[in-house]
């Protein structure tokens, strides 16, 4: 079973870009974006505050409205490509997957079944993964951790 904790999560500021595309794009996207981000980070003086992160918008199909981006500390700009947001404070299902990304999805549905039991109704607006391995450090994707994050309504 999918070890599956409720929290309390505070505000945190972000340094994203948000798209919608095809979901075979969404590998491509990632490999451009983070860079970008990061050097856009880099470029105000400042450095990502954690681990990269996708924050969804509505359940992915054959299209994805996502934000990409990294954890900040306060001052980051909007500089025409990357903008400044934030992750909300929140009450929220938190589980950690361990392995490839192709997984992600059952990891998900294993946290849904067990929020159900927990009786926490889901907020559905938005939910994201945080990547806490790095694939160009760890080549093993057994070895990869995801932290999954839905908040509650």
């Amino acid at each position: 079973m999918t070890d599956v904790q409720i929290i309390d999560l505070a505000e945190q500021r972000t340094a994203v870009r948000r798209a919608v595309l095809p979901a075979d794009r969404l590998r491509a996207f990632f490999e451009e974006t983070y860079p970008m981000i990061a050097a856009a980070v880099q470029a105000q003086g400042l450095r990502p505050a954690g681990p990269p992160f996708a924050r969804y918008y509505g359940m992915p199909g054959a299209s994805v409205d996502l934000e990409i981006g990294f954890p900040v500390e306060d001052g980051f700009v909007d500089d025409g490509e990357v903008t400044a947001g934030t992750l909300p404070a929140c009450r929220a299902l938190v589980a950690m997957h361990v392995g490839p990304y192709e997984g992600l999805a059952g990891t998900w549905q294993a946290m849904a079944v067990r929020g159900g039991e927990l009786g926490a109704t889901r907020d559905d607006r938005s939910f994201w993964e945080v990547y806490l391995s790095d694939p160009g450090l760890e080549p093993d994707p057994a070895r990869w951790r995801t932290q999954l994050v839905q908040p509650l309504a």
